[in-house]
């Protein structure tokens, strides 16, 4: 039985007109009458009280129009509760970063994305860049963050943000006060690095090189706030992205020192499984898509 011969029962009973029925539904008068035989032969039992002048309704036909009522106001609704289950979000979301852009830039966009979706439940992992990559690949996170991106078998990257780098040193140092420094004024000072196999430092070595700039090496950490710490206490040097230093160029136990005539930019990638993503991966892409920055 279709939910069209419920339709036009209850806008038979509503009319008490054969002929407006058959008008309602776009189908003659006899169809109409077709489909009131049915539904009588379907349930055994009589519908309406056929007469010539006078229209009326049996008791079983009153709970048949009650029913039919009730199933037909489910399915006009049925497609704005569909709507509202494909548009709600929720389940789960795991976001792997490394440190600089987990700690730093994620946060902001973070905030929106749980304020939006507060059904969602978002961890964030934070592992070294070969890591991010590994961990989307393998389905262990959903999605991932990088400096300066590159192509990876399994994934898919994109990158829209950049953040900027900057020369922090402790208050004590010789370049603290200055506002902006070229390049070559960085030889032969005591440099933190972050460690030989991570992007940005292969960016700023690239970058020393084609300046030539000497730096004297004195160590090298795996993650930002390492580094930082070792500035602070070593009186060293290092490069970092701004977003990184705001709590310590606030509270002024850092400096930052804009470096001219250089690209200093540094380009964040998005990192996605191959594939079909889930409704809650699709909300924070889209998201993170719509912001200049992250």
């Amino acid at each position: 039985m279709q939910i069209e011969t419920f339709k036009i029962f209850r806008d038979l009973v509503e009319t008490a007109s054969f002929s407006k029925a058959a008008e309602l539904n776009a189908i003659t008068q006899s169809a109409v009458s077709q489909q009131i035989r049915a539904l009588e032969k379907r349930f055994k039992t009589a519908l309406i009280r056929r007469r010539k002048k006078n229209f009326s309704i049996t008791p079983e036909g009153k709970a048949l129009l009650q029913a039919s009522q009730e199933i037909l106001r489910t399915y006009e609704t049925l497609g704005d509760r569909l709507e509202e289950l494909k548009n709600h979000v929720s389940g789960n979301l795991i976001i792997a970063t490394v440190h600089s852009i987990g700690l730093h830039e994620l946060p902001r966009s973070l905030k929106l994305f749980r304020r939006t979706y507060p059904s969602v439940d978002v961890s964030v992992e934070y592992l070294r860049s070969a890591q991010v990559y590994q961990s989307v690949a393998a389905g262990n996170s959903d999605v991932g963050l990088v400096a300066y991106p590159a192509r990876h078998r399994g994934v898919t990257v994109e990158s829209h943000w950049k953040d900027k780098l900057v020369l922090i040193c402790p208050p004590n140092h010789r370049l603290a006060k200055r506002r902006s420094i070229e390049i070559s004024a960085l030889s032969g000072e005591h440099f933190i690095s972050f460690a030989f196999d991570q992007p940005t430092r292969k960016a700023i070595d690239r970058i020393f090189r084609a300046n030539s700039v000497t730096i004297r090496r004195s160590m090298e950490f795996d993650n930002i706030e390492t580094v930082k710490r070792a500035v602070e206490i070593e009186n060293g040097i290092a490069i970092v992205p701004l977003a990184s230093v705001d709590e310590e160029t606030e509270n002024e136990s850092l400096y930052a020192v804009e470096i001219e005539s250089v690209d200093m930019w540094r380009p964040i990638g998005l990192v996605q499984r191959r594939g079909e993503p889930s409704a809650a991966i699709r909300a924070f892409v889209s998201l993170l898509r719509k912001r200049d920055v992250l």
